[in-house]
C-alpha cells in the first residue's frame, strides 16, 4: 500500500493508495483534542456542558514536561477556541491544530510515499508514479485565457487554438494519460483561472480523481526577518499537482525531494511541496510527538524566564564570526561542520524539558537523531549517485531550520534557552577548532558560525583531531585560490567571497552572480568572467587572465544599449505595499496596480528601471527602454567584485601590457 495522497473528508480520512492502480479507502475518524483546566472547580459548569454535549471524558495528558489531568473532547477547533475564551485563557489545549490525516497515519505507524515494509528513514524512495509535465505558455499574472499548452508524457504534444478548444484537448489528455503526478510551472496561479474557464465553458476539470479540491488561502508572513508571500492553491484529491516554479521543495530537491519531505513530515506530497522547510520540520516533530503519545500544545505556555540583563547578554550572543582580511589567498581549506546545530542538539541533549533537568532524555534529540543519521547517509551516497541529491537537499534544509525553530516564539517544541545553549556551544566549538588549527601551524583566514578557512598542510590530520575532540563530523573542501572581498570601510566582508575548486568550478557567495535580484545581463557578465578565472589554478595564472576578464567587462559595457530589455529585469520581494518615501519598489508597485495586477506583502515583483533619478520603472513584461546609466553602474559594481582579485602591482603591469597591445 503506497500512500499517494490523504485528506480529511466526510468525518473521516481518505487515503489514496497505489498498488498498480490508484484506489481510495475511507476511514471514519473523529479524534479528540485535550484540555487541561488550571482550576477545574472554577469551570465545573463548562466541564459538565462539555461532557453532556461532546461526551468529554477525563484523561491523563502526556506532555513534554510530564503528565497532567484533563479532558478529551471530541469536537473541532471552533469549540477549543470557545473554551479558551470562556475560561479567560486559563486552560492549556493540545492536539487542536494537528492535521487529522497526519494524526491518523502517525497513530497507526504508517506514512506517505512508501510501501508496506519500507523504513521511514531509508534513503531509498521507490515508486512507479506516472509523471506528466505541462507548461501553459504566457504570463500567469496577466493571462486569463491560455491559447497554447505543452504537454510531455511519453512524448511532447503542443496544443494551440481557441481557449475552449485548448482546454478541452488538455483535459482530454489528462483523462487519457491519467498521470499520478502533474508538474506545472505556476500551477497555483493558473488553477483558479482554469477552474473559472472550465465553469464558463461547462468543461469538467480532470485534475482531481474524485472531482473534489482542497483550497489553501494566500497569505503574507514574516520568516527569518523577511516578508514572504504564499499564493492560494487549489489541490486535487488523489493526484499530486506540483507548482514547479513556486515550490521551494521541488526547486531544491525535485520530485524525490518532495516525496522524502512527505514521508518524513507525515503530510501528503501536495502539502509537502507547498510548505517551507520550517513548516516541514515542525510537521515532522508533530508527527513524532503523536507517534510517541505526546500531546502537541495548541499555544505555547512556557514563556521566557525573567533574567538579569547581564545574564541575557552573556547567553544570547548568536553565532561566532571572524572578520577576514580581504585579499586573494592560495591553497585554502574550507572546514565545514556537517549539520552542526542539530548535531549539538543531539549530543548535548538539548530540548525544552531538559533545561535544568539534564538527566532527562530529550524529545528533540530523540527525534532529530534519525534525521541526522539519514542526512549523513544521503550526503555520502550523493557523491557517487545523483539520485540521492534531492533527498539530501531537503534533509539539509529541514535540519538547518530545526535550530531556528527552537527560538521561534510559536514553535510547538521550542524554547529560547535551548536556542541560546546551541549557539553558545557552537561558539565554543569554533573557537576550539581555531585553537587546534593554530596549534598545528595552520593560518586561520576566516570563520562563519560552522565553517573555518585555513592555510596549511596535513589538513586530514587536522580533520581527525577536530572530530575526535568535538565529536562532530567535518567536510573538507579545497580551494586553489579564494577571494575575500572588502567592505566599503576596507575591512573584510563576512559573507562575500568566491574561489576556485580543484575541478575548475568557482564557488561564489554574496556577489552579483549569486544574488536573486541581479538582472540577467549583469549576472551573465560575471558568470562569463568567473568561467575564465576558473581556468586559473594559481594566483599567478589568475593574474595572467586579467586582460581577458577586462575584455569581457568592456564587451558588456559596449553591448548594454543594444541588449534585450528583458535582460535588465530586477526581481525583488516587497515587504509592504505602501511606502512613506519614493523609491523604485514603490513605483513598481504602482506600475503593477495600474495594469490591474494585485500585490501583497512578501510577493516577488519584477521591473525595469526607466529613469532612476525620477523613480520611473516599467513592469518586467511591458518595459521597452532602460536607464543606461543605472545599469552601467550595476555593471561597474559587478566588475569591481571580480577585478579586486587581480588588483595589485602585477595587475598594473598587465594593464600596461594590455594597453600596449
Amino acid at each position: 500500500m503506497w500512500i499517494l495522497d490523504s485528506a480529511y473528508r466526510d468525518g473521516g480520512i481518505d487515503l489514496w493508495t497505489k498498488d498498480g492502480t490508484v484506489s481510495k479507502v475511507h476511514h471514519d475518524y473523529n479524534p479528540p483534542f485535550y484540555v487541561h483546566f488550571h482550576d477545574p472547580h472554577a469551570h465545573y459548569e463548562m466541564i459538565e456542558a462539555l461532557e453532556e454535549r461532546y461526551c468529554a471524558e477525563e484523561c491523563t495528558i502526556h506532555t513534554l514536561f510530564g503528565k497532567i489531568p484533563g479532558y478529551a473532547v471530541s469536537a473541532g477547533r471552533d469549540v477549543a477556541e470557545a473554551i479558551e475564551r470562556q475560561a479567560h485563557y486559563k486552560v492549556d489545549l493540545f492536539n487542536v491544530d494537528v492535521r487529522r490525516d497526519q494524526r491518523f497515519m502517525a497513530e497507526r505507524g504508517i506514512f506517505p510515499c512508501a510501501k508496506e515494509g519500507d523504513t521511514r528513514f531509508s534513503p531509498e524512495i521507490t515508486h512507479d508514479l506516472s509523471v506528466l509535465k505541462t507548461c501553459i505558455h504566457g504570463n500567469p499574472t496577466l493571462s486569463v485565457s491560455p491559447t497554447e499548452i505543452e504537454v510531455t508524457g511519453g512524448h511532447t504534444e503542443r496544443i494551440t487554438g481557441e481557449t475552449k478548444d485548448v482546454l478541452a484537448d488538455f483535459f482530454g489528455l489528462i483523462r487519457s494519460l491519467n498521470p499520478d503526478v502533474i508538474l506545472m510551472p505556476d500551477a497555483d496561479t493558473w488553477m483558479p483561472k482554469i477552474r473559472a474557464l472550465a465553469r464558463q465553458y461547462d468543461l469538467p476539470m480532470p485534475f482531481s480523481r474524485n472531482g473534489k479540491y482542497r483550497q489553501m488561502a494566500s497569505r503574507s508572513y514574516w520568516s527569518y526577518g523577511h516578508m514572504e508571500h504564499k499564493e492560494s492553491a487549489l489541490i486535487p484529491d488523489g493526484r499530486i499537482l506540483i507548482d514547479t516554479e513556486q515550490s521551494f521543495v521541488y526547486r531544491e530537491g525535485g520530485l524525490e525531494g518532495v516525496l522524502m519531505a512527505a514521508r518524513l513530515s507525515g503530510l501528503s506530497p501536495n502539502l509537502a511541496s507547498r510548505f517551507t522547510p520550517g513548516t516541514l520540520i515542525s510537521s515532522y516533530e508533530t508527527c513524532e510527538a503523536v507517534k510517541r503519545g505526546i500531546a502537541v500544545p495548541f499555544r505555547k505556555s512556557d514563556p521566557e524566564q525573567v533574567r538579569k540583563l547581564s545574564a541575557l547578554q552573556a547567553a544570547d550572543r548568536g553565532g561566532l564570526m571572524f572578520q577576514p582580511e580581504p585579499g586573494t589567498f592560495e591553497n585554502v581549506e574550507e572546514i565545514d561542520f556537517t549539520s552542526m546545530y542539530p548535531s549539538i542538539i543531539v549530543k548535548a541533549n538539548l530540548s525544552p524539558e531538559t533545561i535544568g533537568h539534564s538527566e532527562r532524555h530529550g524529545f528533540l534529540p530523540e527525534v532529530l537523531k534519525p534525521l541526522l543519521d539519514l542526512r549523513f547517509e544521503t550526503k555520502q551516497l550523493k557523491k557517487t549517485d545523483h539520485r540521492y541529491s534531492g533527498s539530501d537537499a531537503i534533509l539539509k534544509w529541514m535540519l538547518v531550520t530545526c535550530f531556528g525553530y527552537t527560538g521561534y516564539k510559536n514553535a510547538k517544541f521550542g524554547r529560547i534557552e535551548v536556542h541560546e545553549k546551541i549557539t553558545g556551544r557552537s561558539r565554543e566549538i569554533l573557537l576550539q577548532t581555531k585553537e587546534i588549527a593554530e596549534s598545528m601551524n595552520f593560518r586561520v583566514l576566516h570563520g562563519i558560525v560552522d565553517c573555518l578557512w585555513v592555510q596549511g598542510s596535513s589538513v586530514e590530520a587536522l580533520k581527525k583531531r577536530v572530530e575526535r575532540q568535538t565529536g562532530l563530523f567535518l567536510e573538507i573542501d579545497h580551494f586553489d585560490w579564494i577571494v575575500f572581498l572588502p567592505l566599503a570601510d576596507g575591512f573584510g566582508a563576512y559573507n562575500r567571497y568566491y574561489g576556485r575548486q580543484p575541478d575548475g568550478s568557482v564557488k561564489v557567495r554574496g556577489i552579483a552572480a549569486r544574488r536573486h535580484d541581479t538582472p540577467e545581463y549583469i549576472r551573465e557578465m560575471q558568470e562569463e568572467m568567473l568561467t575564465v578565472m576558473g581556468g586559473a589554478a594559481t594566483i599567478g595564472e589568475l593574474r595572467e587572465r586579467e586582460c581577458a576578464v577586462r575584455d569581457i567587462y568592456e564587451k558588456y559595457c559596449e553591448g548594454l544599449p543594444y541588449a534585450n530589455v528583458r535582460k535588465f529585469v530586477v526581481n525583488r520581494r516587497i515587504s509592504r505595499v505602501t511606502y512613506a518615501h519614493r523609491c523604485l519598489e514603490s513605483s513598481a508597485i504602482q506600475a503593477y496596480k495600474s495594469q490591474g495586477v494585485p500585490v501583497a506583502p512578501g510577493m516577488k515583483i519584477s521591473y525595469v528601471v526607466q529613469d532612476a533619478k525620477r523613480y520611473f520603472v516599467d513592469t518586467g513584461w511591458s518595459a521597452s527602454v532602460i536607464d543606461a546609466g543605472y545599469y552601467q553602474a550595476l555593471l561597474e559594481k559587478a566588475w569591481q567584485e571580480i577585478s579586486y582579485a587581480m588588483l595589485n602591482d602585477t595587475c598594473t603591469i598587465h594593464d600596461e601590457k594590455c594597453s600596449k597591445e
